[in-house]
């Protein structure tokens, strides 16, 4: 694939993705090879999704879909990170977050972008669940506290 089929290609996805109206891998396949790519595959597919941090949550007609985040950073008021975010609790050792479904791996990236200084020493992540461990036991309420502050 040459610079220039590549370069459409990516920005055929993003478009796709902003779009919200595809809810799996092969819908995402079936509109590029309308658009023109034919020899994209769902494996292929599979990779860009990886890439470009692309999660499945709902869109406004509550229809579970494909869509990139938006821009890693803090959330704010008006961010859709910070809708993802179901629940946080904690049990004096751990803190565990409760996603929207597929949510989980994006908010723990940017978790896991904090510094030890921070609280979080890492983070693991299944499909709506995270794990938090917290650099220090006796600092978990501090912790919790900024990751309230961040999603709610």
């Amino acid at each position: 694939m040459t610079q220039n089929n590549q370069e459409a290609l990516i920005k055929s996805f993003k478009q796709l993705l902003k779009e919200e109206r595809c809810g799996s891998q092969s819908e995402i396949v079936t509109a590029l090879q309308g658009q023109g790519f034919e020899n994209i595959s769902q494996s292929k597919v599979s990779r860009m999704l990886t890439k470009f941090g692309a999660v499945r949550t709902r869109n406004a007609r509550q229809e579970m879909v494909y869509c990139l985040p938006a821009e890693l950073g803090v959330p704010t008021a008006t961010s859709q990170l910070k809708n993802l975010v179901v629940d946080v609790d904690h049990n004096e050792s751990m803190i565990v977050i409760k996603t929207s479904p597929g949510s989980a791996q994006l908010i723990a990236r940017l978790l896991d972008s904090f510094t030890k200084a921070d609280g979080i020493m890492g983070t693991i992540a299944g499909d709506d669940t995270i794990m938090v461990i917290p650099t220090r036991l006796s600092h978990i309420r501090d912790t919790l506290k900024m990751i309230n502050d961040l999603f709610r």
